[in-house]
């Protein structure tokens, strides 16, 4: 079953439920992924790579949201905001460990031969490749820092 499909399925259940929260997040996470289907000059059908894409998207905007109420003050809204990620996360894959991070930065720096920091894009392409290609999930900019620090001489 796609993710599509799997939020869908898990929207009409939440509504035979009358589970509020998870029907109002998985309408917007729907909406979301809808509008980027119609997004540009022809319609499209998202794959499930771009859907999980969308999705992520979506976290960090409601991860963003809850910094934002928190640090003004709105702690409630900053729950609902972090609640409402956390079932959004749920749809995505397991984010790889730092360990299995470094060992990507690792493969994908000897693969591509990167020798300084002016090799950083390549090896981020190597990198973000690997990691899809694993299953599993990385924090860009985590994954920015570590082979930046990986490629710094004396680090």
């Amino acid at each position: 079953m796609s993710t599509i499909e799997r939020l869908t399925s898990d929207m009409t259940a939440a509504l035979k439920a009358r589970d509020h929260f998870a029907l109002g997040t998985l309408r917007q996470v729907i909406g979301a992924v809808r509008a980027e289907e119609k997004a540009g000059k022809v319609a499209r059908e998202l794959t499930d790579e771009q859907v999980q894409a969308v999705l992520v998207g979506e976290v960090k905007k409601r991860r963003e949201s809850a910094t934002i109420y928190a640090g003004a003050g709105a702690q409630d809204r900053a729950d609902n905001e972090s609640a409402e990620a956390d079932l959004i996360e749920t749809y995505l894959p397991a984010a790889l460990s730092d360990a299995d991070v470094d060992d990507l930065v690792a493969r994908a720096i000897a693969e591509v031969g990167a020798t300084s920091v002016k090799d950083m894009g390549q090896v981020m392409k190597a990198a973000n490749a690997a990691a899809a290609a694993s299953g599993g999930r990385v924090d860009g900019k985590a994954l920015s820092a570590k082979v930046r620090a990986a490629l710094t001489p004396g680090t």
